[in-house]
């Protein structure tokens, strides 16, 4: 679908409002209804304790309607008593039974009182730990790299760019799906649920303070007005754009897109390059993997270098990039290399050899 710049900003005006907030990853040791009802047991455990306790020794004890205790007396002084109530009708007359209440049960009502109250204390202070987790993330967040969208190529660029030494602390998704916001979280990624194409959504991913953006919807329309957005918001980030039809790639560089790459067209070139040569498909997939085996990487030219031609580099040199210029290895007006050159080049990754922190992925189209 062809789609020009008045239709993109036209779906953007006519977008209602939308929730949004944003998830930090956290590990979760148990559910939390596990929790509850352990806690309700060890609050049940020790009321039961405390019954009979009480009715071991009842004779210490006094009831001001008969005179005696039973089961249920001891199991109605253990709950008046632990939970602070009180009444009086029984009270402890001899030295054992005051002793236990004051060496026992005192002990037991303070650990029943933590147990409950405990459970509504942390009910109550969750949301200010979360208001604190997060103003202490947005205050050490910078040069982060934003992902919107966590479907199969968000995924796959997620690991990529970890792969070159990016931590997961540095990635933020933005995804209008809870269930995929929760899948982000679980893999150790702060996530914004929320419509990506509203500023106020890609400001809480503090997009304004980013070094790169990933852009990868499910929809080419998409895909354009969070661009735009995006681009508003941060005039100087890397922005990566995938799109489903080709015809739509102009469009994204209008937007502000620095790289688009057409999913469809990629994986059917892929796909022909496959049956005309299954071997040279194979060398393709390599270097299109990330961390393993064939990588290719862009690179500063060291000082060692410098005068000689790309030949005679010891990686294999596939591109030149001389200012805003890249330039094949083979052409005539790379001569010799300088030191601001940057080179494209092919290495092994190996456990002995590992991509400097200074190297970064080439896009592909």
């Amino acid at each position: 679908m062809k789609l020009s710049g008045q239709d993109a900003i036209a779906r953007q005006a006519d977008e209602h409002l939308v929730t949004h907030r944003v998830k930090l990853p956290r590990k979760v040791l148990e559910h939390p209804i596990r929790q509850v009802t352990k806690r309700l047991s060890m609050a049940l455990l020790i009321l039961v304790v405390t019954a009979l306790i009480v009715y071991l020794d009842r004779g210490g004890y006094n009831d001001g309607a008969d005179g005696t205790l039973d089961f249920l007396d001891a199991f109605y002084y253990a709950t008046v008593t632990l939970s602070t109530t009180g009444y009086g009708d029984i009270t402890p007359v001899s030295d054992s039974a005051r002793l236990t209440n004051i060496l026992v049960i005192t002990p037991l009502r303070v650990m029943f009182l933590i147990i409950l109250v405990g459970t509504t204390l942390e009910a109550l202070t969750e949301r200010t730990r979360e208001e604190w987790r997060l103003n202490r993330w947005r205050s050490t967040l910078r040069d982060h790299t934003v992902v919107v969208g966590f479907g199969t190529k968000g995924r796959s660029a997620i690991r990529t760019i970890c792969k070159t030494g990016l931590r997961k602390e540095q990635v933020v998704v933005v995804d209008p799906s809870d269930k995929a916001i929760e899948a982000a979280a679980a893999d150790g990624y702060a996530g914004v649920i929320g419509d990506a194409t509203r500023s106020e959504v890609l400001k809480r991913a503090e997009v304004y303070r980013a070094k790169q953006i990933i852009i990868a919807t499910q929809r080419d329309d998409t895909a354009v007005l969070v661009t735009l957005t995006a681009r508003q918001l941060n005039r100087g980030a890397k922005i990566a754009v995938a799109v489903r039809e080709e015809e739509n790639a102009p469009l994204l560089k209008q937007s502000g897109a620095d790289a688009v790459i057409t999913s469809a067209s990629a994986a059917g070139r892929l796909l022909g390059l496959s049956l005309l040569s299954p071997a040279a498909g194979v060398v393709m997939e390599d270097l299109i993997q990330q961390g393993t085996g064939l990588d290719m990487v862009e690179r500063p030219v060291i000082k060692a270098e410098v005068g000689k031609t790309p030949r005679e580099v010891d990686d294999l040199v596939v591109s030149v990039l001389r200012g805003h210029r890249l330039l094949g290895y083979d052409d005539a007006n790379v001569g010799t290399l300088e030191l601001t050159d940057r080179l494209i080049t092919i290495v092994r990754r190996t456990p002995a050899r590992q991509v400097a922190p200074d190297m970064r992925p080439l896009p592909r189209d």
